[in-house]
């Protein structure tokens, strides 16, 4: 437990220093055996500290820790619950990815071959009011599905099997957004043909 805080910190000050996660927006976890490893409420991933965390388990009650846990607590247990292969997820408020997910455009278009491979693409699910049931039932529709999803007005939230490919994704995520944006600027990005994102789903399967 104690290294996978360590982790969880580290990780947590590389995603500040990149302004993914400014102030207190956001929260990370980690499954944790027949539990959860998760930020607590009013923490700023970018200055963790070892009693920043709290463990929930599935039905989202503290089973060690004082402190409350994040209210999106229950958002993570769903992800968790939907997919066995997942162990780390990190939800962040990171501008380019935020700026889609406030102007309700998902990031649908194939540009570039690495997010093509990476996600097919980031889709974007409909507004709920944060730490509601209701943003949990409209973003974990896309769960089964997704590795990353947009949350309208909000935010964006990433997973995978190990922490360091978690928080890579939402590196090539954030990267992805500015690229499209900076490409709509410059006058319309040069999308990839069906055949061309075929080939590299292909990639796929060697």
């Amino acid at each position: 437990m104690e290294k996978i805080i360590k982790d969880l910190i580290k990780y947590g000050k590389r995603a500040g220093k990149k302004n993914f996660t400014p102030g207190m927006s956001g929260n990370i976890s980690a499954r944790f055996g027949d539990n959860i490893i998760i930020t607590t409420s009013g923490s700023a991933n970018g200055y963790l500290k070892e009693d920043d965390f709290v463990v929930i388990d599935f039905d989202g009650n503290v089973v060690q820790g004082r402190k409350k846990p994040s209210s999106e607590k229950m958002l993570h247990v769903e992800f968790y619950k939907m997919r066995p292969d997942i162990n780390y997820i990190l939800h962040v408020h990171s501008p380019y990815l935020s700026s889609f997910a406030s102007a309700g455009v998902a990031l649908e278009e194939p540009i570039m071959a690495e997010n093509v491979y990476y996600f097919g693409h980031i889709p974007l699910a409909e507004y709920g009011l944060p730490s509601s049931r209701d943003l949990v039932e409209k973003t974990s529709k896309y769960f089964k599905d997704f590795d990353a999803v947009l949350m309208a007005n909000h935010g964006f939230i990433v997973g995978d099997n190990t922490l360091e490919s978690a928080y890579l994704k939402l590196e090539l995520a954030e990267s992805y957004a500015q690229v499209v944006l900076n490409t709509k600027i410059l006058g319309g990005p040069v999308l990839l043909t069906e055949s061309q994102v075929k080939e590299i789903n292909n990639l796929k399967t060697r």
